[in-house]
């Protein structure tokens, strides 16, 4: 795998290189072919902040650490993406189709993978259910030919893929081969009359196809050809050189022409050729036409000659000659009979083309000029329109079973651009009911017989719809006894024309007290603020079959001839043959010579799941299967995993809920957890990375459930439509630690691809831990504290429509809002707080407020009764041993009503004895709590007005050793958000708020000294709003940064005041809907590019909701002075966006580094050899300085000769020795 690094900024800057990059090893994962771009880290610092831990409303975290991950929900309106994993285990998308992937195989000796499905475009390229896509180069090589839907494809080693769906080509249905060198090949048996759901090769090189079918055989046309007639009495009629004669002037009246009808007609000019054209709103394909000739006054036409427009096509016609009965064919020169006793002439099209538009050019002519007397074109389509004016003409057909439509609703018709015809267009609003809007379709079926029924959908490109497209509920009666009916869901989010088959079986033929019906509406229940609501046609094909099948088929693609006869000589057609009526194979499965069938049906001994033996034909009813039907299932080793809609097997009374697996070698059932509360689609293997970048073999299910239900020690889990066990843990990933998180749904995949690994088909929102509420954040890396978050509601501010206010307060109503640390007195807490429920792994429930011990085993606890479930926490701080906690909090302790503050005793684990008297006032609440340095007074901030009954606006001081309130001045009022002490005896207080009655400000500064408020550096003037937050810009606090949501237009606003003056970082590419939650400087281990706003080695992280310019939504970013950076992205549950709270340490090292320090010894060596060398210069001066004072006093050099040496000394006697040191002379003695 190749692999580059790459910043993501939101605007062009120059980033250094980090100093520590990604090792190779950690890289190469399952995608080793694929590029992942890796992103520039912001290094920060975490080596004096001691533990570290990240609070939110979330269900899942990641650091943004590949180019392509993001936190945008998942498609629900019926799209997907081809998606790989990071080496982090996020997915990332490779290509994105407009439809469901139902199947995927990897191509003979290729790294490419074929894909099968009902889309009808990858990345915007227009293809039909099959294309080929190359993972490496991203290619995608469209497989033209085929119109429908793909469920299965098998890949062979010699480069044959079998194809099955609900399909056709020109000469087969459902079924067909393709390989590259040929490309598609038709079946000699044409196919099946039903869809086929899935293929494999058996061991003994047969393939075996599995489907809805009851045998063999193609489309076949109805036993009444050319029945259906084309509307023409609607068409835009047109003509060319009409005579002048009014009688004969309108080339409207030849329309819906009888036999026994009276028109004139329609003449040209006299010996004038001339032409008659009619244009369509939707394209048909005729098989016969119908002509009048004119016969008025000896005039007619003579010959003539038909024009398919667009096309500008002559097409080829047959006709019986009436003179000789014979069948002759003409081109551009087709004769039309002048006898009169011959009231009209048909005509048959050669080839059945089709277009919208057609002319007819009169050439030659009988007497002084030619024309017409009727024109009528016949079909053998059997269609429906939405537009009632393009189904049979009522001038023509019985009114009892003419086609027609009928609607409910406020429609409009748009024209048809890419699409084969126009069709019907309703936008719906509000919460969307069937009741909003319908089409009821009703065919003309002139003969009972089995047929499939195919609803056409067009494009939504074409009418710029897709972002409003959503699913509709079609129904329908076949039967004149009503119990033949059917009810299907389909999305309308192709961006191209597609159709999809709703029924195949029987149908009762129109008469007068009864027509087959198809009625299309909105699906109830839809989450989508608009809808476009499109109807078009549908259409009935009738189905000959051989017969003898019943959903298997036992193929043998090395036999020298094809027989139908034999079907029976097959064990496993025989076995089909045994199913009841009506059944349905949706699954097939080998291991070994086993064979296991599943899907809808029911045997004498098994119901919906059998196995037989392919080699001795011996058939296993795994006992008696299960009791309801299976959608799906998936071999891995010795165990099949099956997924439906069944709650146990028939033969006991376990509780399956819809999730099963069977041990092939013990022959027994289990459940997989306990399973889930909703039917399951799709079982799809995949393997995933985990936090440690190994790879895991998992099992994805999905399905319309929302719920692991509980089991063994573990509680329910939530798991909106998609489930991922982890076989090796025999658990729901929701429940392991150090794995990671998705949402969405999973419809395919393809593994152990080429150089690639892992491909698969979905729409998925991942995260790279799977962590409710609080993480811990190690040297860079997420990991998970002992406590698991339950109800954290995920309701992340993404409605720019929304006030401020609003976005704010749900941020602030749900998850984990504040967290904190404590260690003392044999305790090393990590404190959560906010509004939620959480379990510790010994089944203990918290709310609100929970303690994780890890000097007790990660024990935890809560504050015990007292507080209101209710009671929302947004703010905490530790001084010594107390916890004060605030925010919406109500509640009654040792029997003192609380309101907006708690004080615990950390120390002892119980409530302090004299409670903080409520708070109160409008809106109470507590959003920021601070302890002056080196006192026993907290200072509370929020809204509120009172303190127990002491006058208290805005900020209160509580005295933890008084045990009472104090108010702190009584010229500040209003809201605050956020206090900061930048000495011990100086607050600034952020918020909105007035200031000695007059001033209205953003900043207040409060002196404790002088207990006295005042206006903070010109902020009344200088900021363009409140302050919601602010943090230190420096280690003194002289420093200060600062944001909030500009009074103008609500946009944010960040900026720092220097000393000295206020920086403006606008703009802050924090656009609309963005909703912070904090601020914080860190240090960095590495310089980034230097700015007047933060040092080299500084970083400003900020967290919340944030829509971040050119990238989008975003938990946390990180400013280094010049741009802004994702740096943390989140998930919530209900395919919601995350929000983070903030991140919390243990100690507030903020602005001191550690990078680049030497090891300790190195450090102890330098600072030995500084010592010494200090010493040594010491001595030399020393020296330097005495030999210097000595020669200024006359000192000279003793003689050095060793002759006669003591002849010359004197002797000093003691006392003048003395008396010389007493003196301290100036002068030496003198030898």
């Amino acid at each position: 795998m190749s692999w580059s690094r790459r910043s993501h900024r939101s605007r062009a800057l120059a980033m250094t290189t980090p100093t520590s990059l990604l090792s190779l090893a950690s890289i190469l994962s399952l995608a080793s072919a694929l590029e992942f771009s890796a992103v520039t880290q912001p290094n920060i610092d975490f080596s004096l902040l001691g533990r570290v831990g990240i609070a939110g409303d979330f269900s899942g975290i990641s650091v943004y650490e590949y180019v392509g991950q993001n936190e945008r929900p998942y498609s629900t309106n019926g799209s997907e993406s081809i998606m790989a994993q990071l080496p982090n285990g996020v997915f990332t998308s490779l290509s994105t189709v407009d439809a469901v992937v139902r199947s995927m195989c990897q191509l003979s000796g290729s790294r490419s993978v074929m894909l099968g499905g009902d889309f009808t475009s990858l990345d915007g390229n227009k293809t039909h259910g099959l294309a080929i896509f190359d993972p490496s180069s991203g290619s995608i090589t469209a497989l033209d030919g085929l119109d429908g839907r793909v469920n299965s494809l098998l890949c062979e080693d010699d480069g044959v893929v079998y194809i099955g769906g609900n399909f056709k080509t020109n000469e087969s249905m459902n079924a067909l081969t393709w390989t590259n060198s040929s490309g598609f090949k038709n079946f000699e048996f044409a196919g099946f009359n039903g869809p086929v759901n899935s293929i494999v090769r058996s061991s003994n090189d047969h393939i075996i196809f599995g489907g809805a079918f009851t045998g063999l055989g193609n489309a076949s046309l109805p036993t009444q050809l050319d029945g259906q007639a084309i509307n023409l009495s609607t068409a835009n009629i047109t003509a060319e050189s009409t005579t002048s004669n009014s009688e004969f002037s309108d080339p409207t009246s030849i329309v819906c022409r009888t036999n026994d009808s009276t028109s004139g007609g329609w003449l040209l000019e006299d010996n004038t050729a001339g032409f008659w054209k009619a244009e369509l709103g939707y394209t048909f394909r005729p098989t016969k036409l119908r002509l009048w000739n004119a016969n008025a006054n000896g005039r007619g036409t003579k010959t003539w000659r038909f024009t398919a427009l667009p096309l500008n096509g002559i097409l080829n016609m047959t006709y019986v000659d009436s003179s000789t009965g014979l069948n002759v064919s003409c081109t551009s020169e087709c004769p039309l009979s002048n006898n009169a006793s011959q009231t009209y002439q048909d005509f048959h099209f050669v080839n059945t083309v089709a277009f919208n538009a057609f002319r007819i050019d009169i050439s030659e002519w009988y007497g002084s000029g030619g024309g017409l007397n009727g024109v009528q074109l016949f079909q053998d389509d059997i269609t429906a329109y939405a537009i009632d004016d393009f189904n049979e003409p009522t001038c023509l057909i019985p009114s009892n079973t003419v086609s027609r439509s009928s609607t409910s609703g406020i429609w409009t018709s748009v024209s048809s651009g890419q699409s084969d015809s126009d069709y019907l267009s309703t936008s719906l609003n509000g919460t969307i009911s069937s009741s909003d809007a319908s089409v009821t379709f009703y065919p003309d079926i002139r003969e009972t017989g089995n047929y499939t029924v195919n609803i056409y959908t067009p494009g939504c490109i074409q009418d710029n719809t897709c972002s409003t497209r959503g699913q509709v509920n079609i129904t329908g009666i076949m039967t004149s006894d009503g119990e033949t009916s059917f009810s299907t869901s389909l999305y309308q989010t192709n961006n191209y024309d597609k159709y999809d088959q709703i029924y195949f079986g029987y149908v009762d033929a129109s008469r007068s007290d009864f027509r087959p019906s198809v009625t299309i509406t909105p699906l109830d229940g839809q989450s989508v603020d608009t809808q476009t609501f499109v109807a078009q046609r549908v259409g009935f094909i009738l189905i000959n079959s051989t017969g003898g099948l019943n959903g298997l088929y036992d193929f043998n693609p090395n036999a020298s001839a094809f027989d139908t006869s034999g079907f029976e000589s097959s064990a496993i057609n025989k076995l089909g043959s045994d199913f009841g009526i009506g059944s349905e194979v949706t699954s097939l499965d080998i291991s070994g010579d086993t064979l296991f069938v599943s899907g809808n049906f029911s045997t004498s001994s098994a119901k919906n799941i059998v196995a037989i033996d392919v080699v001795s034909n011996n058939i296993t009813n795994l006992n008696g299967g299960l009791d309801g039907s299976i959608a799906a299932t998936h071999i891995e080793g010795s165990l099949l995993y099956a997924g439906g809609k069944f709650n146990s097997t028939t033969n006991s009374a376990s509780n399956l809920s819809n999730i099963a697996v069977f041990d092939i070698e013990s022959q027994t059932w289990s459940a997989l957890g306990a399973g889930v509360n909703g039917p399951v689609s799709y079982v799809v293997p995949m393997d995933i990375n985990v936090m440690n970048r190994t790879t895991e073999r998992v099992i994805a299910f999905t399905g319309s459930f929302n719920q692991c239900i509980a089991f063994d020690n573990y509680l329910a889990t939530e798991a909106d439509g998609l489930a991922v066990w982890v076989p090796s843990a025999r658990n729901w990933i929701q429940n392991l630690e150090g794995f990671p998180l998705y949402n969405g749904f999973i419809s395919a995949s393809v593994n152990n691809v080429s150089d690639v690994g892992s491909l698969v088909a979905g729409s998925v929102t991942s995260s790279s831990l799977g962590a409710p509420g609080a993480v811990t954040l190690t040297d860079g890396t997420l990991g998970t504290f002992a406590v698991h978050v339950l109800n954290n509601t995920g309701g992340s501010a993404s409605n720019s429509s929304l006030s401020k206010r609003a976005n704010l307060e749900n941020l602030k109503s749900s998850g984990v809002l504040a967290g904190t640390f404590f260690s003392s007195s044999n305790r090393n807490l990590s404190i959560f707080a906010g509004h939620f429920t959480a379990v510790s792994p010994n089944g203990s429930y918290v709310e609100n407020l929970a303690m994780i011990d890890s000097e007790n085993n990660d024990s935890m606890t809560g504050l015990g009764s007292g507080v209101d479930n209710s009671s929302v926490f947004s703010a905490v701080a530790v001084t010594d041993r107390l916890l004060l906690a605030g925010g919406r909090i109500t509640g009654n302790v040792g029997g003192s009503d609380i309101g907006g503050l708690i004080s615990y005793d950390l120390s002892i684990g119980e409530f302090t004895p004299n409670q903080p008297p409520p708070l109160t006032g409008t809106n109470m609440t507590v959003n920021s709590i601070s302890v002056r340095p080196d006192s026993s007074q907290i200072f509370v901030g929020g809204s509120f007005s009172l303190a127990g009954s002491l006058p208290c606006p805005g900020v209160c001081i509580w005295d933890s050793e008084a045990s009472q309130w104090n108010q702190p001045g009584i010229t500040l009022k209003g809201e605050v958000s956020s206090m900061l002490w930048n000495s011990d005896n100086t607050l600034i207080v952020g918020g909105s708020l007035q200031v000695n009655e007059t001033t209205s400000t953003s900043l207040a500064i409060y002196n404790a000294k002088s207990i006295a408020w005042d206006v903070f550096a010109d902020s009344d003037t200088i900021l363009p709003g409140p302050v919601s937050l602010m943090t230190a810009g420096s280690n003194d606090v002289s420093q200060i940064w600062v944001a909030g949501y500009s009074s103008s237009d609500g946009s944010i606003f960040l900026m720092k005041w220097t000393g000295e003056q206020w920086l403006s970082t606008a703009p802050t590419d924090m656009e609309s809907g963005s909703v912070i939650t904090s601020l914080q400087v860190f240090a960095t281990t590495t310089k980034h590019e230097s700015s007047e706003t933060l040092e080299e080695k500084q970083v400003l992280v900020i967290t919340g909701s944030i829509n971040l310019r050119n990238f989008g939504p975003v938990s946390a970013v990180v400013f280094d002075g010049t741009g802004f950076d994702p740096y943390l992205l989140s998930l919530a549950s209900g395919n919601n966006r995350g929000s983070i709270s903030g991140i919390f340490v243990q100690n507030d090292s903020f602005f001191e580094s550690n990078g680049g320090h030497m090891r300790l010894v190195f450090v102890v060596l330098i600072g030995m050899a500084i010592s010494l060398g200090l010493i040594l210069f010491i001595v030399a001066g020393g020296m330097l300085l005495d030999h210097i004072r000595k020669k200024r006093e006359g000192y000279t050099p003793a003689p050095t000769a060793m002759f006669d040496r003591g002849s010359g000394l004197q002797r000093v006697p003691p006392q003048q020795l003395l008396e010389f040191l007493e003196r301290g002379a100036s002068t030496g003695p003198r030898a």
